[in-house]
């Protein structure tokens, strides 16, 4: 798998700055865990269970 830091994308940052392995790991991790307490604070799962479960009533 190549780095971050080998692809083009990064490659004007001084090589210093280019975000390693263990800053994509972190932010994926804070990225979870934003996300964990968003559903922890909104609890959607009413709206969750309506949307992927029940099947929507024929019109007539």
């Amino acid at each position: 798998m190549a780095a971050a830091s080998g692809s083009g994308l990064f490659k004007f940052l001084r090589p210093g700055l280019r975000p390693q392995a263990s800053d994509i790991t972190a932010a994926a991790g804070w990225g979870i865990a934003a996300t964990a307490g968003a559903i922890w604070l909104i609890q959607p799962f009413d709206w969750i269970k309506k949307q992927l479960f029940e099947k929507p009533e024929a019109e007539a």
